[in-house]
């Protein structure tokens, strides 16, 4: 979970419940310390998330080793009354879009000019 965003202050689009659920879906095995540092929480702050969304059956875990491997329920519905029929899968495809296009963009900044 590398390119972690400087900090930032004020109000934002995205939930920090979003935000986590969108960093377990780019890894379902990343570690609780990471989600934290990618989303700019703190480890407990993601620890609560996790069970919220564990509660209500949009996330579950399996034990495998000391590592935890989440699984999220695509079709679940999302809470609010104005997303109605919207599922976690069209929330993630439209974050994970947005993640796909700003790493193609960085890398074209990135990439130096051809001389000839």
């Amino acid at each position: 979970m590398d390119g972690v965003p400087e900090p930032h202050t004020g109000w934002t689009f995205l939930t920090n419940h979003a935000r986590v659920l969108a960093a377990i879906a780019d890894n379902h095995s990343a570690r609780i310390r990471d989600i934290a540092a990618h989303c700019r929480l703190t480890e407990r702050a993601v620890q609560k998330i996790i069970a919220d969304l564990e509660q209500d059956g949009y996330l579950s875990h399996t034990r495998e080793g000391r590592t935890n491997t989440y699984r999220i329920d695509p079709g679940k519905v999302l809470r609010h009354p104005a997303e109605a029929g919207l599922t976690v899968a069209s929330l993630m495809s439209l974050l994970i879009k947005d993640e796909v296009d700003r790493a193609a963009i960085s890398a074209t900044r990135t990439r130096p000019h051809a001389t000839t």
